[in-house]
């Protein structure tokens, strides 16, 4: 069949700014054209090149399919790097238990420890580096002294907080960063304290210390301004770190030479419900915050679960009872998948809010007794610590664990507890101390407790910490897995 050709010679006599109208050659048809296709005529027309139009046209699924395809390598990634984890133990020293870590960069783990330590780990060199712990106002004849005050590093701890005495064995349970990764929030050296620094010199900012009456168990920050503590008094605080309070401590270490910070107040106070439990009982345990829908999850000892919708104030949404009360220490939202991971003595409960309480699944941990003690999310895997120093990691999307890769049957588990993939730390160091010599002695070896765990931002890095179990056994262990 012949094929008909078309010619792309002018027409003669044909104005210039017409033949380039492209669409619409005559002036009839200019005339009903959209504003939508004049837009696209007058931007033809700039490009003067098919080849320009059809790559723009595809240049926007283009970008989404590779954003797919990242999201889907990390997904990969995740799922797979697990089973090939080694682990590099640190030494350090006779510090007691780590509580809680977080990455500060590449080569950068911040820590708290029971003995009220704060520190920074270089993985790389192994290096430790102690910071100073930020004290309570002055009290003298009962005062409260000025909110917002510089003032300096040496104080005694404000006149209504318990002892020191009395706070030995507290120690920091809470490191967060805020979401610019500017500031820095922990416990105090008064652990009923919540601490702020500023990132990445870990310089003073401030010191909240006229709300808890108890030890601060966990910190969430709702804001890069502003941060929620729960204390094991039942109650959380929430706390502004102002302009006026970050320009202030930033004149003040410029003009002097040893560090100051200020002091602020609580913003808000809220005691979680007690009227379904015992009073005493009602300890707040564990908090994450959902960004999308300004939510603050926390976890109460006496097996509950509450929601608040936090933004400018606290304000209470809804409480629910756990399936699995008992030891119920940590918690973590995954922003994917829009549920909360709670972890109890033997299992991870994930919960949806916006779901009825029967809809709550639950998975055991293969370990009873123990506790889980530390749990993330990191993709579709989330990676759960145990009192037994074991790492297990489930897979949110599977609803299994993962097997171990070395097992003959490959993939993923076929039977319920067996071929797992299951990480277990290393020894790490136990003081034989008098309690020891006393109870222990006969007990060749003990399990580190995985206290946290914490990704780097690349995903290929996992820092794990803890110590024994035992609240009266000294020892702590730490250890880098890639």
């Amino acid at each position: 069949m012949a094929r008909k050709t078309v010619s792309r010679k002018r027409k003669a006599g044909e104005p210039k700014d017409q033949q380039q109208l492209g669409w619409c050659q005559s002036a009839h048809k200019r005339s009903r054209v959209s504003s939508s296709s004049r837009h696209a005529q007058q931007w033809w027309c700039s490009r003067h090149s098919v080849v320009c139009a059809l790559r723009g046209r595809e240049f926007r699924p283009q970008q989404q399919h590779e954003l797919r395809l990242q999201r889907s390598l990390r997904g990969f990634a995740a799922g797979r790097l697990p089973g090939i984890l080694k682990e590099r133990e640190f030494s350090l020293g006779r510090l007691n238990k780590v509580f809680a870590s977080q990455w500060l960069n590449h080569r950068q783990v911040v820590c708290g420890t029971k003995c009220n330590t704060l520190f920074v780990a270089d993985v790389l060199t192994g290096q430790i580096t102690r910071i100073p712990m930020l004290k309570d106002r002055e009290c003298r004849g009962g005062g409260s002294g000025v909110v917002g005050a510089v003032v300096g590093g040496n104080f005694l701890p404000t006149g209504g907080s318990r002892s020191r005495l009395d706070q030995q064995g507290c120690g920091i349970h809470a490191i967060e960063l805020n979401p610019s990764r500017t500031l820095l929030a922990t416990g105090g050296d008064n652990p009923n304290s919540l601490a702020v620094y500023r990132l990445p010199t870990l310089d003073p900012v401030c010191v909240g210390d006229d709300g808890h009456d108890d030890w601060i168990f966990s910190i969430a920050w709702i804001s890069d301004s502003m941060a929620v503590s729960g204390s094991r008094d039942g109650s959380m605080g929430l706390w502004e770190v102002t302009e006026e309070v970050l320009s202030q401590a930033e004149r003040s270490q410029s003009e002097e030479s040893v560090p100051c910070y200020s002091h602020i107040s609580h913003r808000a106070l809220k005691d979680i419900p007690k009227e379904y439990t015992n009073p005493f009982n009602c300890k707040v345990r564990a908090l994450a915050f959902n960004n999308n829908h300004k939510e603050l999850g926390a976890v109460s000892l006496d097996g509950y679960f509450h929601l608040w919708k936090a933004e400018q104030n606290l304000c209470k949404l809804l409480s629910t009872k756990l399936p699995h009360c008992k030891e119920n220490v940590c918690l973590a939202y995954g922003q994917d998948w829009s549920v909360y991971a709670v972890g109890s003595q033997a299992h991870v409960s994930f919960l949806d809010p916006r779901q009825p309480t029967h809809s709550i699944k639950s998975v055991s941990s293969r370990e009873r007794g123990s506790g889980i003690r530390s749990v993330s999310f990191y993709e579709h895997i989330v990676t759960v610590g145990t009192g037994q120093g074991s790492l297990l990691f489930y897979d949110i999307r599977a609803q299994r664990f993962l097997e171990n890769p070395l097992n003959p049957a490959g993939g993923y588990r076929q039977r319920p507890g067996e071929g797992i993939l299951k990480l277990s730390t290393g020894k790490g160091w136990l003081n034989h101390d008098e309690t020891w010599r006393s109870y222990f002695s006969d007990i060749h070896s003990f399990p580190n407790a995985v206290y946290t765990h914490c990704y780097d931002d690349s995903g290929t890095k996992l820092f794990v910490a803890g110590g024994p179990l035992c609240s009266g056994l000294h020892g702590n262990y730490a250890g880098l897995w890639s």
